[in-house]
């Protein structure tokens, strides 16, 4: 029997001794699929799915270079794709064109693309297809030129974080405004005051690497899978999350704050994400939130309606993912996620024929 089999074998045995939770054996067809995965040789693509918190919690001003021990483990394990958790330009203008489903969603995530967009006369398809021609070319050094255009195609395209990774490719002297990256469009491109994982980590990362983009897989389409919005939401939710495990999830984000905020030091900053990427804190974050929804029992299903979207949403990204890294079997991918999302990346990612999970503890240490 395969690992892979044994493993799924031993979860069917605990399931069936957790009242409620037995089901059905899987269909002949869907056991047909362990053929794909046997067959799949070395190397398998390994992705590192890293939980992180949002950066965006701690203190305005922050210093980003707090989070350069973390870009040196990383760095180590040789990504050659960088996944995050940011929507492109193509989902965003989906959004916006349907905002009567998708109430403020793009205002909530999006990037606003109008002004790059407006300075190179360009639309999405138009913006996206000169990067590719532009990527379709491997070269060791490209001109500072070429490396602006690029940042404001990428900004035109919707996708700031891999702007940031050609900026900071640039060299500093090179890092300025000229007549396709207009100064508007170089402001975009600068410090930020309030933190975040996609500049702070991904996007230095990818420079650091010699990588020419990220990708943004995030995905908000499924919103609509909860249904309307209504008020037995406003009701329902936070009974569900007043349970004693999401209140130990607070702490701990509110723990993890307080220690980078007084002593930071790399021993901080590697053990928060080795915490942070723990099976007990991945149980704590089901358990609070997930589970809690799942078990709801109001009458409008407000829980489970909750769990729909959230499976949905991460069953999207994951797509994305094995998407982004489809045309370069047997890589590495590091895939930069809110923490509340990696168990159920793990879980999807898992499944995947071609693709083999990471040990984030063993990276970092």
């Amino acid at each position: 029997m395969s690992a892979r089999l044994a493993a799924l074998s031993c979860l069917t045995v605990l399931a069936m001794t957790i009242p409620g939770t037995a089901r059905a054996e899987p269909t002949r067809a869907a056991q047909a699929v362990v053929i794909a995965d046997a067959a799949v040789r070395e190397p398998k693509t390994e992705v590192l799915v890293l939980g992180t918190p949002h950066l965006s919690t701690l203190p305005e001003g922050t210093d980003p270079s707090l989070f350069d021990p973390l870009l040196d483990k990383l760095a180590a394990w040789q990504p050659q794709l960088i996944a995050l958790e940011g929507i492109g330009g193509a989902q965003c203008d989906y959004l916006r064109e349907f905002a009567f489903a998708y109430d403020g969603t793009a205002d909530a995530y999006c990037f606003d693309a109008e002004p790059a967009r407006k300075a190179l006369g360009l639309d999405q398809a138009g913006a996206e297809a000169s990067i590719e021609q532009i990527l379709a070319e491997a070269v060791e050094q490209r001109l500072p030129a070429e490396r602006r255009r690029l940042a404001a195609l990428f900004l035109a395209a919707g996708d700031r974080a891999s702007a940031m990774v050609q900026w900071l490719r640039l060299p500093a002297e090179e890092r300025r405004a000229d007549a396709v990256l207009t100064e508007e469009l170089a402001k975009a491109l600068a410090p930020r005051a309030r933190l975040n994982e996609n500049y702070v980590v991904g996007a230095r990362l990818a420079a650091r690497l010699g990588l020419e983009r990220v990708h943004l897989v995030d995905d908000h389409t499924g919103d609509r899978a909860s249904g309307p919005d209504t008020d037995a939401f406003a009701e329902a939710m936070p009974r569900i999350w007043d349970n004693e495990w999401a209140k130990a999830n607070r702490k701990l984000g509110d723990d993890w704050v307080a220690r980078l905020s007084s002593t930071p030091s790399p021993a901080t900053v590697i053990n928060s994400y080795i915490d942070y990427n723990s099976l007990e804190t991945a149980e704590l974050v089901v358990r609070g939130d997930f589970g809690a929804a799942a078990g709801d029992r109001g009458v409008a299903r407000v829980g489970r309606r909750y769990l729909a979207y959230w499976e949905t949403r991460n069953l999207r990204m994951v797509a994305n993912i094995r998407e982004a890294a489809g045309p370069h079997p047997g890589i590495r991918v590091l895939a930069i996620v809110g923490a509340s999302h990696k168990p159920y990346y793990e879980r999807y990612l898992d499944m995947l024929s071609e693709m083999r999970l990471a040990n984030v503890a063993e990276v970092l240490r």
